[in-house]
């Protein structure tokens, strides 16, 4: 049980019903043997803000991350760019420790820096004016304020839009800006381990930085298929489910 996992963008909705079995599957076989789990934003497809969990659509979800933080796995979550409304009530129906982002933490004696990563896409200045906009005490206050309903069918909207947006710009505005990346381990001191997603792109980079070197770990979505980074004290391993 000396582990750690970590896991992104699994996007869960009622549209895909077998990508929400599957993270259920994952938290009891596989999260249960963790020391901790880290969820690096966008759960869920979209979250309209806590009293969502009134509906009851997301019960199963909020029940099982609730099981695995009463088998006494830890469990944390980063807000992404689908789900930051995500707030204390749904930490205290689940038993998740929400983090800022990013987030310097000490796992195996060494720092790990985590985040989202939607931050560092600074290439696409659209996008950053608009997180900006909707990270805002003001923005969130007025948003809701509107009737579950109203925001709902604002989200969709926006995801449409979105969709509609992304099939135009080019692959490298959507992937994260080098100079973005160098700035924030700077700011962070250098750490040896960088985790994120957001940009759907698994792989591990090596960042020589100011006679310094970083593993950065970019997560994968479960759009296609399920996976998860293990970390203990001998570094980081990619899994598949």
């Amino acid at each position: 049980m000396d582990y750690c996992l970590f896991i992104s963008d699994l996007h869960l909705c009622d549209s895909r019903p077998h990508i929400t079995k599957a993270f259920i599957e994952f938290l009891d076989k596989t999260a249960t043997k963790a020391q901790a789990l880290y969820i690096l934003g966008d759960l869920f497809e979209y979250w309209a803000g806590d009293d969502t969990i009134k509906i009851g659509t997301h019960k199963p979800i909020i029940d099982a991350l609730k099981k695995l933080s009463n088998q006494g796995v830890k469990l944390f979550l980063i807000h992404g760019n689908r789900d930051f409304l995500i707030g204390e009530s749904f930490a205290n129906a689940t038993g998740v420790s929400i983090l800022v982002d990013p987030s310097l933490i000490m796992l195996y004696g060494k720092p790990v820096l985590l985040s989202h990563g939607d931050q560092l896409c600074t290439d696409d200045m659209a996008y950053q004016k608009f997180r900006a906009e909707v990270r805002s005490t003001k923005w969130q206050s007025q948003f809701l304020s509107l009737s579950l309903t109203d925001r709902i069918a604002y989200i969709e909207q926006l995801r449409a839009k979105s969709e509609q947006e992304k099939s135009t710009k080019s692959m490298q505005i959507m992937d994260v800006n080098p100079t973005a990346v160098n700035e924030l381990l700077r700011e962070f001191a250098y750490p040896p381990l960088f985790i994120h997603g957001h940009t759907h792109r698994p792989n591990k980079h090596i960042h020589k930085l100011d006679e310094h070197a970083c593993e950065r770990w970019v997560l994968g979505d479960w759009y296609e298929q399920g996976s998860y980074l293990k970390l203990n004290a001998n570094g980081c391993q990619a899994q598949l489910l």
